[in-house]
């Protein structure tokens, strides 16, 4: 009589796991897609927000409208473009290069991924309700770091919307992260010192964002808290701002990370194949990237030097913040390494390669001296700061991102891209990035405060020229994305071999 409930029971779940399981290579295009959509979301309120910097003098509803982008655009980049976009990349070919069909848990690979775009739709609830007039909900203006009180004291319920979908996305982002730790640690089926930098580099920022995640679940369920039940974690003594500070930083910080190691990975990856030359140093670049994994969980602090700090606490964090340099300039001897003396072709994932090289190179030198006590008070709450994370995540991650998604479209579509328009694509990128990021640092280094809508009349040119640069950049991802769609559909075919890499050299020869 109870027999065959069970193979009932099993058929069911067959049947549910085939439904919602798909293939890494749909997964990877369907993060890619999601990650390219957010991207010119965030990167419309970027737009938005220099527009309403254009000019010295905002009004009340002006300033207004700068806090909502300034919290929109920084949460938008960091958590449904950069993250989602590493996600595809990886999904796309690390299964292919560790030698496996399917990643560990492909059922609940596609579970996480769907739970991103309801988490947009909830970080967005604001903007979406003030364009439909939705009462109660209105812009969400707390900064993309939602420091107490601020968070704490607003009456807007489009907050607490924001904070179940940072929730969504921390639920996704470690189902997705276990996922390629399980996949690379169990599935692979070549050895250890065969897997390839950028494995690795997933590898340790997986591991990294399922441990750095949960603490951003665990302080976004206290803010919560303090908002709708009454509790004090941070407000008074026994908590107050500075507790959101640990726990955001302790959080954020090695974000960064999972942001970049992927990145420096795909540049590892795709400069051997466009230099003719065996990658310089592979040992070293592992080693790095394990190193760098494991600095990255202690040196949050060096973001809060000015909160009132003891001394010896912040010159601990200065030194460890420092030490981080050195696995970072371990990577960029890899690559100038592989460059030296080599064949180098310069196609469109070559060039935006060398051009996150460089950025990061100015990112480097600029995050050094903010790791300095005393540089860090004098420029901490100045446009510097904004310079430097622009350098980092749109100089090294995007250039690098870009770097992969023009070496990886025809292998991955059958199609070739337009060079030219890829071309064009990169030199308005490059100079759109550097007139930006320059006015940026040329704004913080005069000490002007950022996170303001309102500044002094001296400083409007800095700002417009900056505007003049992040257009330009604007006008370079819109011909990347005709570029993508148009080769995706007319493409010339590509062969199985598009780059002509029969001869490039095997894992085993980069080891030695």
């Amino acid at each position: 009589m109870t027999g065959p409930a069970p193979r009932r029971f099993d058929s069911l779940a067959n049947s549910v796991r085939a439904g919602i399981a798909v293939d890494h290579g749909r997964l990877g295009r369907w993060y890619l897609v999601f990650a390219l959509a957010m991207a010119l979301w965030g990167g419309l309120d970027a737009l938005l927000l220099r527009t309403v910097l254009v000019t010295p003098g905002a009004d009340v509803w002006m300033a207004r409208t700068y806090d909502a982008f300034f919290t929109t655009h920084g949460l938008t980049m960091l958590f449904l473009f950069a993250t989602p976009a590493i996600w595809g990349f990886s999904y796309a070919v690390v299964p292919s290069l560790i030698g496996t069909d399917e990643t560990a848990f492909p059922a609940l690979g596609a579970a996480a991924f769907w739970l991103l775009p309801p988490a947009a739709l909830a970080m967005r609830a604001g903007t979406i309700g003030g364009l439909l007039g939705v009462a109660g909900l209105e812009p969400v203006a707390i900064g993309w770091t939602m420091y107490p009180p601020l968070s704490t004291q607003s009456t807007n319920r489009a907050v607490d919307v924001l904070l179940v979908g940072l929730l969504l996305v921390v639920v996704s982002t470690v189902v997705t992260a276990t996922n390629f730790v399980v996949t690379i640690a169990r599935n692979r089926t070549v050895r250890w010192l065969e897997v390839d930098t950028f494995t690795w580099t997933v590898l340790t920022s997986a591991a990294m964002a399922a441990l750095s995640f949960p603490v951003l679940a665990f302080a976004v369920v206290l803010l919560l808290a303090d908002r709708n039940l009454g509790t004090a974690f941070f407000v008074g003594s026994g908590g107050g701002p500075v507790l959101w500070q640990h726990l955001f930083w302790f959080f954020a910080h090695p974000e960064v990370y999972v942001l970049a190691l992927p990145p420096m990975g795909i540049l590892s990856h795709v400069l051997p194949r466009f230099s003719g030359q065996r990658l310089y140093g592979h040992r070293s670049a592992v080693y790095s990237t394990l190193a760098i994994g494991v600095l990255a969980f202690t040196v949050w602090g060096h973001h809060m030097f000015t909160t009132g700090m003891d001394p010896r606490v912040r010159m601990t964090f200065m030194f460890v913040t420092l030490a981080v340099a050195l696995p970072s300039a371990a990577k960029t001897v890899t690559w100038l390494g592989t460059l030296w003396g080599g064949s180098i072709r310069l196609a469109a994932p070559m060039l935006f390669a060398l051009g996150s090289i460089g950025f990061f190179v100015g990112g480097g030198v600029t995050g050094v001296l903010l790791a300095a006590v005393p540089l860090n008070v004098v420029y901490n709450g100045t446009y510097y700061v904004v310079a430097h994370l622009h350098l980092m995540l749109l100089g090294l991650v995007v250039f690098a991102l870009l770097s992969g998604a023009y070496y990886w479209f025809p292998l991955l579509t059958g199609r070739w891209y337009d060079e030219s328009l890829a071309r064009l694509h990169f030199w308005l990128t490059v100079i759109g990035v550097a007139v930006t990021v320059a006015a940026l640092l040329a704004l913080g280094l005069a000490g002007l405060p950022r996170r303001v809508s309102t500044y002094p009349a001296a400083f409007a040119p800095l700002h417009q020229l900056a505007t003049v640069g992040a257009v330009v950049v604007a006008v370079g991802q819109l011909v990347f994305c005709l570029n993508c769609w148009q080769s995706w559909r007319v493409g010339d075919l590509a062969g199985r071999d598009p780059w002509s890499l029969e001869s490039a050299p095997s894992h085993d020869r980069e080891w030695r």
